[in-house]
């Protein structure tokens, strides 16, 4: 019997839509940067953006390869506070953790275009709940953006336990990244079920972890290739009250 309800976030239960690579998001986070002493033109900082994500995903990667589910540097995950703190350090200011989140935070506004919670979501959880289900989070995610997000969205309450990827430096479909939550709540295999809206990460990540895969697709899925996708369930129209019929 599946006792454990793990779900992805954004594409499985929120719809988020975000352009990083907008004109006006480098100019806004060029003149932040800027009031602090940290001069840079707007194509300049995001240039030099790209270039520290790379850089702090390697030294991660160097950091945790040889870990079970590590194998390759696509399985690590940066810290993006680290980024932006370093791009005040690249300018000579010496800023803290702090200033560099909240440079992070900005960046996060100011790219959304929009974010909400999918029609039947609440109703699913408050379901799931009823029958004394633990509901869990496991989200390839920044914890300085989905940590504010998910408590903003009311969603924090459901939560019996909470992975963000960030926090870990490892991230879905790596093996690794499942185990993190197994064992940090105890988590038994058999009981355990992923429900997640992308196939590579959510669904075969799932299944090589010996857990049961709920696959659910919706406009910001991966393009969906069956052949891909061993999932033990489907919902392919998005639906979420389909997801309440069966669970009930």
């Amino acid at each position: 019997m599946l006792k454990n309800y793990v779900f992805d976030l954004y594409g499985t239960l929120v719809d988020i839509r975000t352009n990083e690579w907008k004109p006006y998001l480098w100019k806004k986070m060029a003149e932040f940067y800027g009031l602090y002493g940290a001069h840079y033109k707007p194509n300049e900082l995001a240039k030099a953006y790209v270039q520290h994500v790379d850089e702090e995903l390697q030294a991660t990667y160097e950091k945790m390869k040889g870990k079970n589910g590590i194998s390759c540097v696509d399985d690590a995950e940066v810290q993006v506070e680290k980024v932006f703190l370093r791009l005040f350090k690249e300018k000579g200011v010496d800023a803290d953790i702090a200033l560099a989140t909240h440079a992070g935070q900005m960046f996060r506004v100011v790219s959304m275009k929009f974010e909400y919670v999918y029609d039947g979501v609440f109703e699913l959880l408050d379901t799931l709940k009823k029958k004394g289900k633990k509901i869990y989070l496991l989200s390839n995610a920044q914890y300085i953006f989905t940590g504010y997000e998910i408590n903003a969205l009311g969603l924090t309450p459901y939560f019996d336990g909470i992975v963000i990827s960030s926090n870990e430096c490892c991230k879905k479909p790596s093996t690794e990244f499942y185990n993190v939550l197994l064992k940090r709540y105890k988590l038994k295999k058999e009981e355990t079920v992923m429900i997640g809206n992308d196939q590579y990460a959510d669904i075969q990540g799932a299944k090589k972890a010996g857990l049961t895969a709920y696959y659910v697709h919706t406009e910001i899925s991966p393009e969906y290739i069956e052949s891909e996708c061993p999932a033990d369930f489907k919902m392919l129209d998005g639906n979420i009250k389909d997801m309440i019929k069966l669970i009930k």
